[in-house]
């Protein structure tokens, strides 16, 4: 506890715990003590940690009280500008709503219905000029043609003349007159226009001062009042056009009245001179009267060319009101998007004001703070003492240990007890009192016997395992999987047993050791060495465990079905080598047989199977050249009894030394222990394997050399007993099939008797 403080106080020195352990005491003693330290370690390291956060707590609790009231006047001062800010906002969209309301596009309606009325009066005007230009030709014709007639004429040119002045002078008074109004009416909307531009440039000089004001200027509010600038400057430009044009226009108008009033006085100075002249006409009046009907017939023509320039002059107004009007539908637009982007802003507004007084008031932190607005320190020291909680979820559930070790030691037990049956039992079937029985029936026959009894074992080893307590969902399947199992094992057992003879049975118990670990009975497969991870899928304990496992803790998917039928495959594996690999292998089961009959100390059984100890190739050879024959063999026979003893020993002594080393390894490596005990059986297998080939080899050139010293009729008398046994097995064959044939036809004719029987009673009740 010093040296923890210490810690905390800035000593460099670490905390230790001193364990002492001793190992003479007990091999399972360490592993306990080792245990108890690493949890007291945690124990202490938890402890020291959830104090530690304890006092940090403690001392965020005294520095929170301090700064307390400095977040709660940040957080006043952040929401009065958060407040200020929604209120220019709200202030810049009113400001735009009067903009927009302002800009009516109404006012340009009337425009262009004034200029279309100016147009229309022109065009009467110029109508009216035409008609007075024509009547004037025809009264300068009249005036002409009548000269002679003047005086009986004179008060009716006069009638003319004032009819053709009053309708000229009222002609050019009204042309005067609209054009007058007109010019008026588009000065007032010039006007008008002009005030719209001056606010609009107020009050987006006030939007751009207001945009600069605000605490977190938009982009896209700036550069709407840019476009909104540039549109009013357009604008203003369009109307000083107009304004230039409208005066134009007016000049135009006073120029039309002058005209008229012109007229006016030529005419009746006309009308004066014809009265004054009457008299005098023909010296004076015609001439004088031909000037100014001339006269008056250049100035309709010239007011009627400026009244086509007038109408020139309003399609270009017309052009430039058009323009005008898609000016402003682009402002209005334009303050649309202004005029969202500034919703969008309040609304965010809005949404930081709420956010800021729900953080302000909210209770979110009270698991961690307490009530009074401090950390909880029992609540964190117990969360740094525990940072995390385990939640265990069982999938497949299995009662005890027991239940979950019982699938690896219940096939344990029934391939122990099937090779108990092949060590104790005779496996060699005679045909004494059975005739015709093949190398194929007798191994049947006897294997049936030993699944007979294999099959009791299995129901007596899982019945057990329900009795005692064993966990099962299924005790039927777990029942049928052991008898299946143990019936399976037995097939092994008995092909290895009877095809290898003893080295069968050695196989049969290694096969015990080497499937304790490879079958992933006890620890998972995962976590065996290479060697076992290759040969789990070759082992019949591993699909049996996993049927028995389904069994006991519940089934998934077909895995069950699966393992049940690579249990199958390795029975009928076993079925073809026993009866198809066996019959050849009759030459080493009796090497087999006759050696351990010669030690002495094995008890061993004669081998049944009928089989030939001379091939028919050498049989041949023999009868071909028996002295070259003779030679070969005996010089290879001599060679390889000379090594034989040197192969001998030298196996031997392999077979010894390198166990005892890999056993030495094994005892002082507590790391490679499965390796060690893998590399010893397959060493085993290998030093077996070989001396049974030299054994084999040896055996094969004996048999050799004694053909050889056979003599001829002995030979022939091999080759007879060959053609005997396939004539006895062809024999054999066809009595076999004469019974089938006879069984199916006595079946068929008790079939037929029941059939006649049955049709007899059924017409004699037919006839009752």
């Amino acid at each position: 506890s010093d040296r923890l403080a210490g810690l905390i106080a800035g000593d460099d020195e670490r905390p230790a715990l001193e364990y002492y352990v001793n190992e003479k005491a007990s091999p399972i003693a360490p592993k306990v003590t080792d245990t108890a330290a690493n949890t007291v370690d945690r124990q202490v390291n938890a402890t020291f940690v959830s104090t530690v956060s304890e006092v940090v707590a403690q001392a965020v609790n005294q520095a929170e009280a301090q700064a307390s009231d400095s977040a709660d006047a940040a957080r006043a001062k952040a929401d009065r500008a958060l407040a200020d800010a929604q209120d220019a906002v709200a202030s810049i969209r009113s400001a735009i709503a009067d903009v927009t309301d302002a800009d009516d596009p109404m006012d340009l309606t009337g425009v262009r219905a004034t200029l279309d009325d100016v147009r229309r009066l022109g065009a009467d005007a110029a109508s009216g000029l035409d008609s007075l230009s024509g009547l004037l030709d025809t009264t300068r014709t009249a005036l002409g043609q009548t000269v002679g007639t003047a005086s009986t004429a004179f008060d009716t040119g006069n009638a003319l003349l004032s009819q053709a002045n009053a309708k000229a002078t009222g002609a050019l008074a009204s042309a005067a007159g609209a054009i007058t109004a007109a010019n008026g009416q588009v000065a007032g909307s010039l006007a008008t226009l002009q005030d719209i531009t001056d606010r609009n440039a107020t009050l987006l000089n006030n939007l751009k001062a207001l945009s600069e004001a605000l605490p977190d200027s938009s982009g896209t509010i700036i550069q709407a009042i840019d476009q909104l600038q540039q549109a009013n400057t357009t604008l203003d430009g369009t109307i000083e056009s107009l304004t230039a044009l409208n005066g134009t226009i007016g000049a135009t108008a006073t120029d039309t009245g002058a005209l008229a009033d012109d007229l006016g006085t030529a005419t009746q100075q006309a009308l004066d001179a014809s009265a004054q002249a009457r008299s005098t006409l023909n010296a004076d009046a015609w001439p004088a009267l031909g000037n100014g009907l001339g006269a008056l017939s250049t100035a309709s023509g010239t007011l009627g060319g400026q009244l086509s320039a007038q109408g020139t002059l309003i399609d270009q107004a017309s052009l430039i009101v058009d323009q005008l009007d898609q000016a402003l539908l682009q402002t209005t637009t334009a303050l649309s998007d202004t005029d969202a982007a500034l919703a969008r802003v309040q609304t965010r507004l809005g949404t930081l004001r709420t956010d800021l007084d729900a953080l302000s008031s909210a209770g979110t932190l009270d698991a961690l703070f307490g009530g009074d607005g401090t950390l909880d320190e029992r609540k964190i020291a117990d969360f740094m003492l525990s940072p995390t909680v385990l939640d265990e979820h069982v999938v497949y559930p299995v009662n005890s240990y027991g239940s979950g070790m019982a699938p690896l030691f219940t096939n344990l037990a029934m391939w122990a007890g099937v090779f108990m049956l092949v060590a104790l039992m005779k496996l060699e079937a005679d045909d004494e009192g059975v005739e015709d029985l093949t190398a194929t029936q007798a191994y049947l026959g006897r294997w049936l016997l030993l699944a007979v009894m294999a099959a009791a074992q299995g129901l007596i080893v899982t019945v057990g395992d329900l009795v005692i307590g064993v966990q099962t969902v299924s005790p039927v399947a777990f029942v049928a999987t052991g008898v299946i199992a143990s019936v399976t094992y037995s097939a092994v057992a008995y092909m290895l047993a009877t095809t290898l003879l003893h080295v069968g049975k050695a196989l049969i118990m290694v096969m015990i050791i080497v499937q304790i670990p490879g079958a992933g009975g006890m620890y998972p497969i995962e976590m065996m060495p290479g060697f076992f991870r290759a040969l789990h899928p070759f082992f019949p304990f591993t699909y049996a465990i996993d049927a028995l496992r389904e069994t006991i803790g519940g089934f998934y998917g077909d895995v069950w079905w699966t393992s049940m039928a690579h249990l199958l495959v390795f029975a009928a594996v076993a079925f073809a080598v026993g009866i198809g690999v066996r019959p050849r292998l009759t030459n080493v089961n009796r090497l087999f047989a006759r050696q351990i009959a010669q030690v002495g100390i094995l008890s061993g059984e004669p081998v049944t199977l009928r089989g030939h100890e001379y091939p028919i190739g050498q049989i041949l050879r023999v009868l071909g050249d028996r002295a070259e024959y003779r030679e070969a063999i005996v010089q290879r026979a001599a060679a390889f009894e000379e090594l034989y003893p040197r192969l001998r020993r030298g196996a031997t002594i392999a077979g010894f030394v390198v166990p005892v080393v890999l056993a030495v390894t094994f005892s002082l490596t507590t790391d490679a222990k499965l390796a060690m005990l893998g590399a010893w059986t397959v060493w085993v297998l290998l030093i077996i394997a070989f001396l049974m080939g030299i054994e084999l080899m040896r055996d094969h050139l004996r048999r050799q050399v004694e053909l050889g010293n056979l003599d001829d009729e002995e030979i022939r008398v091999q080759l007879a007993l060959r053609d005997l046994d396939r004539t006895r097995a062809r024999r054999a064959r066809r009595r076999r099939r004469a019974r089938r044939a006879d069984r199916t036809r006595e079946a068929a004719r008790r079939i037929v008797e029941t059939d006649l029987i049955g049709l007899h009673d059924s017409k004699g009740r037919h006839q009752a």
